[in-house]
C-alpha cells in the first residue's frame, strides 16, 4: 500500500534541497547558476531551524570557490559529518580533484548537480550534460532524473545508496529546463526517509573516520610498486553498488507504488524502435511514444537511471527483444570522438553480450536549445530509414556538414485538457515573479496538475522574459516551450511596435492581454498590421489593461505585475476571483515583506486594482483586411562585417528567432570571435518614460551624460556646417560651448534609454528647480517615450555626422564627456553603476584597452550575443578588444594579455631602435623613431608617435621597416584592464588577482563592488557587510568585509583607489587617469549599488544618490593611495561621516529584511557594524599620517 504524501508545488532545485537536507549535516556551497538555489534555500531552512532526520540544523559554510567547497566536503567526510555539495558546469569541474580523492576513500557523499554546458567558444549558462560527462572516470556513481518527482523520489536512493555502499554519487538533472522548472509533486516526510536508512552504516562511518582518540593516516604517496594494485582493490565496492541501489528502489517503490529501476523502459513491449537517454528529454519522448502508440506504431523508451556504473545486463534486460533500431540521445558533444559518451556505452554493452541491432546516436539540446515533440517524431523518423543516420544532430539546421535530421511540424502531443498560457515580461518588472506566484496558487489550491518554465534573453533587468505556464488536469510531461497558447499577455508593448511574433502564439479562439497606454479607440492607429489581422482572423479575444497608470496610482511603479497578476486571474476564471485575491495577496505578502510593510501594502492595492482595470475590445470586423506589417529595412553602416553581423545573426536572435539560424549563419565567427558595436542596432525601445531636455535651462556641465548607464544622452558640440545638415527639431542652447563658436545640443535616444532617471537627479539645474518648487526651470525632465520619439533622428544624425572636437576633450567631468563613450546600450539593468563606471573608462582610454572580463554581472552585460555593447570610435575604427575567460582565473587572462602585447611591442622596440640607429634612416625615420621611443611609456602621447612612426616607415624597402610594420598593431602603448566584480575580487579570483597585483605589471583592475554575487542571483561574498542579509547569509553576515583595498597598499608599489561616482565625480575621475597614467598595477575598487541591494526609496533611480549617502554616512570611504608620491601617498577623499550609519543600512531592503526575521541580531550586528565603519576610517586616517 503506497503512503500518502503532501503534494508541494516547488522546482527541481527545491527538490533537490528538500530529500538532500534530510541527510545532510554539513553543506559546503558557492554560488553558480543555475545550481545556486539548492543551497540558498538549504541555507534559509538552517537559519529557521528546519531539523534534519538526525535532529539537527543543517551547517552550511560558503566556500571561496567550488574548488574550496569540494575540498571543505572532502574534509568533513573525512572527519565523520556527512557532507553535501550543489554544483554545475565549470564548477563541477573545478570539483573534479577531490571527487578523485572522494571516491578513492570511499567517503559516503553526494553531489546534487543541476546540469549545465561547460564553456567553450561561448559562456552558456544553460542547460547540458558537458559537465557530468566530464566526470565519468572520477569513481563516483552517476545518478540521473528526467523531472522535479524522479529527483525528489530517486535524489533520496542516491543518499541512502551512498551510505550503505561508499560509493560517493553525482546526482543529476537538467540545468533550468528541470532545476528551474516548477510542478506540483509529491514531497517526502522525513520520517520516511529515517526509515530506510541504515544506521549501522552511518555508525561504521563515524567509527572510521579520522579522529586524534584512534588516530589513522589517509592520502599517502605511493610509488609505482604498489599504487596499480591498491587502486584496483575498490572494485567490489563498484560490483555490488548498482545491487545496493536496486535495494533502495525497491524499498522506494515499496512506499510509494512506484517502479525505478536501474534502466526503465517506455512503450511498446514490442518495438521495433527504441530511443535511449537520460534527462528532461525522456518526458518529450514519452508525449510522442504515446501519440505514435496510439495511432499504430510501435516504438519506445529506455531511460538510463544509473549511468555510472554502468550495468550492460541491465540495460539489455530493458530493451524489447524486438528492437531492431535504437537511437542513443547524448546532451553534449565531444568533437573528434567516434561518438559522444552514452551512445558508446550502449555500443560497448550491445557488441559484448551479443546483441544484435543497428545503434546510431546523435546530439541534442546543447545549452539548452528547446528539444520540441517534432525532433523526436525526427528520431524515430530516422529509425525507420533502412539506413539511420548516425552522428546526427536534432533541433537545429546543419546545412554545413549535414548532420541534422529533417523535422517537419509535428501533431500537438500535450494532454488534450492543458491549458496553456503564455506571458512576455521585461526583465526586472516582476512578471517571472509573480507568475511564480500564480502557478503555486493554481497548483496548490486546486487539483490541477501545473508547469512553469521560464525563459530569458541574456540581458540583465531590462531582457526579454517568456513564462509558460501549463495546467490540467493529467500529469504535464511537456519540457520544452509553449508555441500555442489558450492565454497569452504582452506586458510591454514595445514588443509588439518591434515585431515579435507574440500574438500569433493564441490559439483561434484565445485570449490576447495587451499591456499599453492607448485607449481603445487608439489601437487601430497604433498596433501592427500583422497583429491586428491575425486577432480578427482567428477570433481572439482581446483585452488591454494600463498597468502603468493603475501603478502610478497605487504609488508604485513596481507593483505592476501584481497589477497585470490579478488580471489574468480575473481572465482566467481558475479559481473564484474572491479566492485568487487572498492567495495573491498572501503570496505578496510572502514576497515582499523584506520591504517594508508600506510596499506589501502597495502590492494588496495593487491586486485590488488589476482585476477591475481590463478593458474588452470590440475588434472591429475591417481588422481581418488589415494585411502584414511590411518588413523592416536592413540594417545598414559603413563597417561591412558589422552589418552583415546584424542583419544574419543581431535581427533574427532579437526577435526570438534565433532557433531558426542554421550552422552556416555562424562559419564566419566559428571561434566565438564577433565584431563590436552591435548594440547599436537594437533600439528595444522598452522604456515608459525617458528624458527630455530643455534647452533654455541647461548651463552645460555634462553631468547627465556623466552618470548614464547606457549612455544614451550625450553632448555634441556642433559647427555651422554640421547644425545646418541637422534635423529641423535639434535643440540647442542659447550660448554655445564656452570659448568657442560651436552649438551645444544634448542628444538623447528614447529607444535606447531603459528610463533609469539618474540623468534627471544628476542635473544640478533640475536638482534646483524641484527643490524651489519650479519644475518648468529643469533643465530635464521624464516624459512617456512617445512624446520624445521625434529626438531618435537627431540623436542618430549627432552620433553618426559630428565629429569629435579634440580641444573640448580633457579629464574633467565636462570635458570627459565630449569624447565618444565606447561603451553603450548595453544589457545591464536600469541604473546601473557598474556600467556608468566602465562607459567612463571608455572615454577615456577606450581606443587602446584591452578588457579582460571575470564572469558575472559584467561579462553578461558586456558580451553576451549577438549583442556587443562595446564599439569602436568612429573615426578611428579603435575600441576595446574584450574578451571573457573564466569566473577565477580572469586576474591571469588579463596579466596575459599584457605579457602577450608587451613581449610583442619590446621585440618591435628592438627593431625601431635598430633602425633610428641606422645611418641608412632619412631625418624624417629618425626624428619618428626617436619620438617613439621618447613617449614608448607614455600611452598618451604614444599613439601620435606611433602614427607618425608608421606614416615615415611606410614606403621604405627596408627588411626591418617591414617587420614593424606587419605587427604594426602593436606599436602604440595599450592600457590593459581588467574588469571584474567582488565575487571574482574577493573570493574565487583573490589568490590569481593578488599574484597579478604582486607582480609589478602594468595592468589595471577595475573592481565593481555591489558586495554581494549580483550575476548568481545575491549570494553573501567576503565583500558583504556585517549584518547584511544575503543568499548563503540568511541570518545577517556577521564577519567584517574583507579590506581588499589594504592588502593591495601592503604591498607598497600597487597604485589603490576607492571611488564612489555618485558622491564625488572628480574624485572617480582623478582616481581612474592616475590609476592608468602609473607604470606598475593599479587597482580601483568601485563602489556600485545593485538591484540586490533593494534600495528602498526609489530603487536604482536612486544609484548614484546612494553613492553619495554611503560617503556620508561613512559606510563607505573614498581614498587614493599613489606610490609615485615622494610624500602625502595616500589621499582620503572622504570627509568625517556626516550622516547616520544605520538610517542609510536601513532604507536597503538587504539589512531591513535581518529587523523583520531576526530584529535582536540586527540590533546587535547593526551596532558591530557602525562601530566598524568608525574604527575603519580611524584606522584609514592613521594610515594617511603613516604615509605622509
Amino acid at each position: 500500500m503506497a503512503i500518502e504524501r503532501k503534494k508541494l508545488s516547488m522546482d527541481g532545485n527545491t527538490a533537490a534541497a528538500h530529500v538532500s537536507y534530510a541527510f545532510t549535516e554539513v553543506a559546503a556551497i558557492y554560488p553558480i547558476t543555475p545550481s545556486s538555489p539548492m543551497a540558498e534555500v538549504t541555507d534559509t531552512w538552517s537559519a529557521n531551524g528546519l531539523k534534519n532526520i538526525f535532529g539537527e540544523r543543517v551547517k552550511v559554510v560558503e566556500m571561496q570557490s567550488e574548488a574550496g567547497a569540494a575540498g571543505t566536503v572532502h574534509g568533513s567526510l573525512a572527519a565523520g559529518a556527512l557532507t553535501t555539495t550543489y554544483t554545475a558546469s565549470q564548477g563541477l569541474l573545478l570539483m573534479i580533484p577531490n571527487m578523485y580523492k572522494i571516491a578513492g576513500e570511499l567517503l559516503p557523499c553526494v553531489i546534487h548537480v543541476s546540469a549545465r554546458c561547460v564553456a567553450s567558444h561561448a559562456l552558456n549558462i544553460f542547460g547540458d550534460h558537458s559537465d557530468v560527462y566530464a566526470c565519468r572516470q572520477t569513481g563516483f556513481a552517476m545518478l540521473a532524473e528526467s523531472n522535479q518527482q524522479e529527483i525528489m523520489d530517486l535524489g533520496a536512493v542516491a543518499h541512502l545508496a551512498t551510505i550503505k555502499g561508499r560509493v560517493p554519487v553525482l546526482n543529476f538533472f537538467d540545468g533550468f529546463r528541470t532545476s528551474h522548472e516548477i510542478q506540483k509533486i509529491e514531497v517526502w516526510d522525513y520520517k520516511d526517509l529515517e526509515d530506510m536508512m541504515d544506521k549501522d552504516a552511518v555508525a561504521a562511518f563515524r567509527k572510521h573516520a579520522l579522529n586524534p582518540d584512534h588516530p589513522a593516516l589517509r592520502g599517502s604517496a605511493e610509488n609505482g610498486d604498489i599504487f596499480f594494485q591498491h587502486r584496483e582493490a575498490c572494485n567490489t565496492y563498484y560490483e555490488k553498488f548498482p545491487a545496493i541501489v536496486e535495494e533502495y528502489m525497491a524499498k522506494v517503490n515499496e512506499k510509494l507504488g512506484t517502479n525505478y529501476g536501474l534502466f526503465n523502459y517506455y512503450g511498446a513491449p514490442d518495438a521495433d524502435r527504441v530511443i535511449i537517454a537520460m534527462g528532461s528529454v525522456c518526458d518529450v519522448a514519452e508525449e510522442v511514444i504515446d501519440y505514435m502508440n496510439a495511432h499504430g506504431e510501435k516504438v519506445g523508451l529506455v531511460k538510463v537511471r544509473l549511468y555510472r556504473p554502468f550495468c550492460a545486463d541491465k540495460l539489455i534486460a530493458a530493451i524489447p527483444a524486438t528492437a531492431k533500431k535504437i537511437a542513443v540521445l547524448d546532451r553534449t558533444k565531444e568533437p573528434g570522438s567516434l561518438g559522444e559518451p552514452l551512445y558508446l556505452d550502449v555500443v560497448t554493452a550491445l557488441a559484448q553480450n551479443g546483441v544484435n541491432a543497428k545503434i546510431v546516436g546523435g546530439r541534442y539540446g546543447l545549452g539548452s536549445k528547446d528539444t520540441t515533440p517534432a525532433s523526436i517524431f525526427a528520431v524515430y523518423a530516422n529509425l525507420a530509414q533502412d539506413k539511420p543516420k548516425n552522428n546526427f544532430t536534432i533541433g537545429i539546421v546543419d546545412d554545413v556538414t549535414g548532420h541534422s535530421l529533417p523535422e517537419t511540424v509535428a501533431p500537438d502531443t500535450a494532454p488534450e485538457d492543458a491549458i496553456s498560457c503564455k506571458f512576455w515580461g521585461l526583465g526586472g518588472d516582476g512578471t517571472v515573479g509573480a507568475n511564480k506566484n500564480s502557478i503555486k496558487i493554481i497548483g496548490d489550491h486546486t487539483d490541477k496538475f501545473i508547469q512553469a518554465y521560464f525563459q530569458y534573453d541574456s540581458k540583465k533587468t531590462g531582457g526579454i522574459t517568456i513564462s509558460h505556464l501549463r495546467f490540467g488536469d493529467q500529469r504535464i510531461k511537456s519540457p520544452y516551450y509553449i508555441t500555442k497558447a489558450n492565454f497569452v499577455a504582452c506586458h510591454n508593448v514595445a514588443y509588439i511596435l518591434k515585431g515579435y511574433k507574440i500574438v500569433q502564439d493564441v490559439k483561434p479562439g484565445g485570449t490576447f492581454l495587451l499591456d499599453c497606454q492607448w485607449t481603445p479607440d487608439e489601437l487601430d492607429v497604433h498596433l501592427p498590421a500583422s497583429v491586428k489581422s491575425y486577432i480578427a482572423k482567428n477570433d481572439v479575444k482581446f483585452y488591454i489593461i494600463n498597468a502603468t497608470k493603475q501603478a502610478k496610482e497605487v504609488g508604485n511603479p513596481k507593483v505592476k505585475n501584481t497589477i497585470l497578476q490579478s488580471a489574468f486571474f480575473a481572465l482566467a476564471n481558475i479559481m473564484p476571483i474572491d479566492k485568487a485575491i487572498e492567495y495573491m495577496k498572501y503570496m505578496a505578502k510572502k514576497s515582499y515583506s523584506k520591504f517594508g510593510d508600506d510596499v506589501v501594502e502597495q502590492n494588496y492595492r495593487a491586486i485590488d486594482s488589476g482585476k477591475d482595470a481590463l478593458v474588452k475590445v470590440d475588434v472591429p470586423a475591417a481588422w481581418a483586411n488589415a494585411g502584414e506589417t511590411p518588413a523592416e529595412a536592413p540594417a545598414t553602416g559603413t563597417r561591412e562585417d558589422l552589418v552583415e553581423f546584424v542583419n544574419k545573426i543581431v535581427v533574427p536572435v532579437s526577435k526570438m528567432d534565433g532557433d531558426s539560424l542554421p550552422v552556416s549563419a555562424f562559419m564566419k565567427s566559428v571561434d566565438g570571435q564577433l565584431p563590436q558595436g552591435a548594440a547599436a542596432y537594437e533600439k528595444r525601445g522598452v522604456a515608459v518614460m525617458v528624458p527630455t531636455w530643455y534647452a533654455e535651462n541647461c548651463i552645460q556641465c555634462n553631468n547627465c551624460a556623466f552618470v548614464c548607464p547606457h549612455a544614451c544622452i550625450r553632448p555634441f558640440a556642433l559647427t555651422a556646417d554640421e547644425a545646418a545638415k541637422a534635423p529641423a527639431q535639434t535643440k540647442y542652447t542659447a550660448k554655445p560651448v564656452i570659448k568657442t563658436d560651436y552649438k551645444f545640443t544634448m542628444a538623447i535616444s528614447p529607444l535606447d534609454c531603459m528610463g533609469c532617471t539618474l540623468c534627471v537627479k544628476a542635473c544640478p539645474v533640475t536638482v534646483k528647480a524641484i527643490k524651489d518648487g519650479t519644475p518648468e526651470k529643469a533643465a530635464i525632465a521624464m516624459v512617456p517615450q512617445e512624446k520624445e520619439l521625434d529626438q531618435q533622428p537627431v540623436f542618430d544624425y549627432m552620433v553618426a555626422n559630428v565629429s569629435e572636437k579634440k580641444e573640448l576633450i580633457n579629464g574633467t567631468v565636462k570635458g570627459s564627456q565630449f569624447k565618444q563613450p565606447l561603451l553603450e546600450f548595453s544589457g545591464s539593468c536600469a541604473g546601473c553603476a557598474e556600467t556608468s563606471y566602465a562607459r567612463l573608462i571608455t572615454q577615456l582610454f577606450g581606443e587602446r584597452m584591452y578588457i579582460s572580463n571575470a564572469t558575472g554581472c559584467s561579462s553578461i552585460w558586456g558580451g553576451s550575443a549577438p549583442s556587443t555593447p562595446y564599439t569602436v570610435n568612429k573615426e578611428t575604427g579603435k575600441g576595446p578588444a574584450w574578451a571573457n575567460s573564466l569566473f577565477e582565473d580572469n586576474a591571469e587572462h588579463g596579466y596575459g594579455m599584457a605579457i602577450a602585447a608587451k613581449t610583442i611591442r619590446e621585440k618591435l622596440k628592438g627593431y625601431v631602435t635598430e633602425i633610428g640607429a641606422s645611418d641608412k634612416a632619412s631625418a624624417e625615420v629618425k626624428a619618428a623613431c626617436e619620438a617613439y621611443l621618447a613617449t614608448y611609456d607614455d600611452g598618451k602621447a604614444n599613439g601620435e608617435a606611433t602614427d607618425k612612426l608608421i606614416a615615415a616607415l611606410s614606403g621604405i624597402d627596408c627588411d626591418l621597416c617591414k617587420k614593424v610594420l606587419d605587427e604594426k598593431e602593436y606599436l602604440a602603448k595599450k592600457s590593459v584592464w581588467i574588469f571584474g566584480g567582488d565575487g571574482w575580487a574577493y573570493d574565487i579570483g583573490f589568490g590569481g588577482l593578488d599574484h597579478v597585483l604582486a607582480s609589478g605589471e602594468d595592468v589595471n583592475v577595475m573592481v565593481f563592488d555591489t558586495e554581494v554575487y549580483s550575476n548568481t542571483g545575491g549570494q553573501a561574498s567576503k565583500a558583504s557587510n556585517i549584518g547584511q542579509v544575503a543568499q548563503f547569509a540568511a541570518a545577517g553576515k556577521s564577519i567584517g568585509k574583507k579590506n581588499l583595498a589594504e592588502i593591495a597598499m601592503s604591498y607598497g608599489y600597487v597604485y589603490v583607489a576607492q571611488i564612489a561616482m555618485g558622491a564625488d565625480m572628480n574624485q572617480t575621475l582623478k582616481a581612474m587617469q592616475e590609476a592608468e597614467a602609473y607604470h606598475g598595477p593599479s587597482l580601483i575598487i568601485g563602489y556600485a549599488p545593485c538591484e540586490m541591494h533593494g534600495i528602498k526609496k526609489g530603487g536604482m533611480q536612486n544609484c548614484q544618490a546612494e553613492m553619495k549617502k554611503a560617503v556620508e554616512a561613512g559606510y563607505w570611504h573614498m581614498f587614493r593611495y599613489n606610490p609615485t608620491l615622494e610624500s602625502n601617498k595616500l589621499t582620503i577623499d572622504s570627509k568625517a561621516p556626516t550622516g547616520d550609519y544605520q538610517t542609510f543600512i536601513k532604507n536597503e531592503a538587504r539589512y531591513a529584511r535581518l529587523e523583520q526575521s531576526f530584529p535582536e541580531r540586527a540590533h546587535e550586528l547593526f551596532a558591530k557594524a557602525e562601530e566598524n565603519a568608525k574604527a575603519k576610517y580611524e584606522r584609514l586616517l592613521k594610515l594617511g599620517k603613516l604615509y605622509e
